[in-house]
């Protein structure tokens, strides 16, 4: 039987309602800046646990992130927990297997995949297989894509907003656009909205760049 942390549990909870996110890894890249509060990043090759839902967007994020959250924290064939990543993705169910990013977009049958970047330790041969067979583990290519960050409301408009902005600064930067766009959220339902981290990218040509490049992650 597995031990729970439960102190460590309610203090993470309380501190990711002010936005901190305490030992969350996330997925590692190269930065560029390409212009003020835009960068090009370029990701390597990764693996995710990802899931299939029908419905609305917002109700699909919801079941996916339950689903997914069951396989880290234990509903798994080894009864392993996993520790949790950053950031959750969202993709159209026409667009997964077109295109690398975890995309946010609109398909007639409303169908969405939701994932969960694994840490980086686990490779396809060591990871738990999933018990629950709506859960999938799958190899994601490594991508280059222009991200632009903001807080707050992070509604089906809200992200449509910001990728049109995104959209905008790609075409007045002759910056090639080379697939869908993306939603990432980096935080929980309940953190404070102007502690959120939430970001939209949009895949392009690698090769293209901007400013100064960085190691990040």
């Amino acid at each position: 039987m597995k031990l729970i942390d439960i102190p460590g549990q309610v203090a993470e909870s309380l501190l990711s309602i002010v936005g901190i996110r305490v030992g969350t890894e996330e997925p590692h890249y190269l930065s560029t800046e390409l212009t003020d509060g835009v960068v090009i990043r370029r990701y390597g090759p990764r693996i995710a646990a990802e899931t299939t839902v029908a419905g609305d967007e917002d109700r699909a994020r919801n079941i996916g992130f339950r689903r997914l959250a069951g396989y880290i924290f234990g509903a798994n064939h080894r009864d392993e927990t996993i520790a949790m990543t950053a950031p959750v993705g969202q993709q159209s169910a026409d667009t997964i297997a077109m295109t690398a990013p975890v995309a946010q977009s609109r398909t007639a049958d409303d169908k969405w995949v939701i994932r969960f970047f694994m840490p980086s330790k686990w490779s396809m041969e060591t990871l738990p297989e999933p018990d629950d067979d709506k859960v999938k583990l799958v190899p994601v290519s490594g991508e280059t894509v222009a991200v632009l960050r903001f807080s707050g409301d992070r509604s089906p408009q809200a992200v449509a907003h910001h990728v049109e902005q995104l959209r905008k600064i790609l075409l007045d930067n002759d910056i090639e656009v080379a697939g869908d766009p993306v939603a990432w959220f980096y935080d929980p339902p309940w953190t404070l909205p102007f502690r959120r981290r939430n970001e939209v990218a949009i895949p392009i040509t690698p090769g293209e760049s901007g400013a100064q490049t960085n190691r990040d992650g």
